[in-house]
């Protein structure tokens, strides 16, 4: 145990977090994200049985995003004529702010490109989170 850790975050995922430098990217995937299959480049950490809001809070609250990128943020975007308005995205604002990030600075991402720009990131967290279109990226920034 550690203090002040946020006892979500996995041995895995600290030592993820730490390896990462400056402008390396993580993907914080929904439970119908095919983290494996994108992430046979990158390391993929299991989250099962958490959901993206909590891992993201407890990720944010190591590491600063990229103040040297307009948008450090990635959203996958609705496909066209789906009907889902996904409401998980307001909350990822919220935490944005709370951390002290620009809660406007999100890039919305189509899917495949998506898909594409997570197969180059650092690392996949797989959560076991329900809510559909619910993956973010998040580029990281350097520590002060």
């Amino acid at each position: 145990m550690l203090k002040n850790i946020n006892p979500i975050l996995s041995p895995e995922l600290l030592k993820v977090l730490c390896e990462m430098g400056h402008g390396d990217e993580i993907v914080i995937a929904d439970g119908n994200f095919p983290a494996e299959s994108v992430g046979k480049n990158a390391i993929v950490i299991r989250a099962d049985g958490h959901g993206v809001p909590e891992i993201l809070d407890a990720v944010l609250s190591l590491i600063p995003l990229d103040q040297y990128t307009p948008k450090p943020a990635a959203l996958m975007e609705v496909t066209p004529g789906d009907p889902v308005k996904p409401v998980i995205w307001d909350i990822y604002k919220q935490m944005l702010k709370q951390h002290g990030e620009n809660p406007e600075a999100i890039e919305m991402t189509e899917r495949f490109a998506f898909y594409e720009r997570a197969k180059k990131a650092y690392a996949i967290v797989a959560t076991g989170e329900t809510a559909i279109y619910a993956n973010i990226l998040l580029k990281k920034g350097v520590v002060k």
